[in-house]
């Protein structure tokens, strides 16, 4: 006898109809709309507290230098230095000085700090656009840094944290700007050791934005874009801010504390050693804000 087939199976290997494909393509859009600013806002916070860490491991380093040296923080890498019989101004960006500047101190960050703080990305901000190509080589090389697509000898290199220690510069109404000497502070120094980087009216601008009046930041803020790296300057943000920027500093005490733009104080690069007079606009520096606290 045959075998009756049933008709009441169900049909097998049956494909999407367009309808459903459509819905189906309609759902996954709507779950990744709802995703992208969910993780967009995790990965800005885990960068958050990586800057942070990396400031509190800055804070750390030169506070163990201090302890192997009496007490001292190692010198700026920002100092001011002759050039041509001026002084020449250095912004407070400053890994590694110009070969110019001044031949009886370490001209490198890293010659002071680099058995304290062995990995370089420690010295620059995680939010930046991108780390600087060669920044662990830079650091490992110390003074004998020379950035190997350029034929000039012993290059500078400007980083993306600003540095304090043992740092003049000029604020509003005559006063200075005297950063931290050692962890054991005093005679008007200020606390601050590290910040974010947040300027105004850097000389870098005027070649893709055509004007210094732009502001610049590791921090992304919303209207900037990237200001590419060149050999002696690492990459940032570029723009006008239509919003707050949310900025970090470290302390002597190894505490980092947040603060807004709109909390800062300006301050200009010294052209003179005593940081009587500070650089002139639009040709230097610009202005580096500070976190009020940091001047009171």
């Amino acid at each position: 006898m045959g075998v009756k087939k049933s008709g009441g199976g169900q049909r097998r290997g049956r494909g999407f109809t367009l309808i459903e494909l459509v819905v189906v393509i309609g759902a996954i859009t709507i779950v990744v709309g709802i995703l992208l600013p969910v993780l967009g806002k995790a990965r800005r916070q885990a960068l958050t507290v990586v800057n942070m860490s990396n400031q509190r491991q800055v804070v750390t380093g030169v506070d163990c230098f201090a302890s192997d040296n009496d007490e001292s923080y190692p010198e700026s890498a920002a100092a001011i230095g002759r050039l041509d019989g001026y002084w020449n101004w250095q912004e407070p960006m400053m890994i590694v000085m110009p070969d110019y500047v001044d031949p009886r101190r370490h001209r490198s960050m890293s010659a002071y700090l680099r058995s304290y703080i062995p990995d370089a990305g420690v010295m620059f901000c995680p939010c930046a656009p991108r780390r600087y190509t060669y920044y662990q080589r830079a650091w490992d090389a110390g003074d004998e840094w020379d950035h190997p697509g350029t034929p000039m000898p012993m290059d500078r290199l400007v980083g993306t944290y600003c540095f304090y220690w043992n740092y003049l510069g000029c604020l509003e109404e005559g006063r200075l700007f005297l950063g931290p000497s050692g962890p054991e502070y005093g005679g008007g120094q200020s606390e601050l050791v590290v910040s974010d980087y947040f300027g105004y009216g850097h000389w870098r601008n005027k070649e893709p934005y055509g004007t210094y009046e732009v502001y610049n930041s590791c921090e992304k803020f919303k209207g900037s874009s990237v200001l590419a790296e060149t050999y002696d300057v690492a990459a940032s943000w570029a723009g006008l801010p239509r919003r707050n920027v949310k900025l970090h500093a470290g302390y002597t005490d190894g505490h980092v504390e947040t603060f807004k733009s709109s909390e800062a104080v300006p301050m200009k690069v010294s052209i003179t050693p005593d940081g009587s007079k500070p650089y002139p606009s639009g040709v230097g520096a610009g202005i580096i804000y500070l976190p009020e606290n940091a001047v009171d």
